[in-house]
């Protein structure tokens, strides 16, 4: 019963939004565009920010059972075929262990930066949706409203005032329309900006705690360069006779 009503009305509802679009004039097209891109853009971030995308749980738990100064022959072994974002970074921690510890911590700092801007790929097109949408709705709005009231001298009677009154209202749709698509838009993009905040500070936080195991015990003289003897300590050869 439930299905044969959804059947019924459907047509209904197709008609009204068609005859909502083309009503709203000729910018309602890349006010369109514009949904399915931000549509598409929302849905590619959402797969590639999941955690088994960016912080798999099997490289989390490895670095939390490593204790201080032990092997981490294990963990090169799973980062090693692992494309994840975290698994770049520990890669870059281990490949720096036989340096100073300030040394890898700012290699590690840097590369996570870098794994931040491949995260928020694709974010600056939500943004810019964000800011074109509704001002593509208004034009769109003011198109329709020039359109109208250049019929206005020719108008007369209470009828003609009406239809007057039904255009302005239908060359609103446009701004409905970008308005719309912006609010969502928005909403999508401060939630992905946010989660990639989160996880950046949480995979740093991640390798920075490798980084101090491994360092565990370990004397800063071991990577002290060697010092040249100084003049005072050199001998002197005798000059022979």
């Amino acid at each position: 019963m439930i299905a044969a009503w959804i059947i019924g009305e459907t047509p209904g509802v197709v008609d009204k939004v068609v005859g909502f679009f083309t009503r709203g004039g000729l910018f309602m097209w890349p006010l369109l565009a514009c949904s399915i891109v931000s549509v598409t853009t929302m849905i590619l971030r959402g797969v590639a920010l999941r955690e088994k995308n960016v912080m798999p749980r099997m490289i989390e738990n490895e670095i939390e059972r490593l204790v201080p100064g032990g092997s981490v022959e294990r963990l090169a072994r799973i980062v090693h075929v692992d494309p994840s974002s975290l698994a770049r970074i520990t890669r870059v921690a281990l490949q720096y262990l036989r340096g100073p510890r300030s040394e890898n911590v700012e290699v590690v700092q840097t590369r996570a930066r870098h794994e931040m801007v491949r995260l928020e790929k694709g974010l600056i097109v939500l943004e810019v949706i964000v800011g074109i949408a509704p001002l593509l709705g208004l034009i769109g709005a003011v198109s329709g409203l020039v359109h109208v009231f250049s019929h206005l001298g020719l108008s007369s009677g209470a009828s003609d005032t009406r239809q007057i009154a039904l255009g302005i209202a239908e060359a609103l749709n446009a701004t409905v329309f970008g308005l719309s698509i912006a609010v969502p838009t928005l909403i999508g993009f401060s939630y992905f900006s946010r989660k990639v905040e989160v996880m950046s500070v949480e995979m740093e936080t991640l390798v920075v705690e490798l980084i101090n195991k491994c360092y565990y015990g370990r004397s800063s003289r071991e990577f002290e360069p060697a010092k040249a003897p100084s003049a005072a300590h050199i001998p002197i050869p005798t000059p022979v006779a």
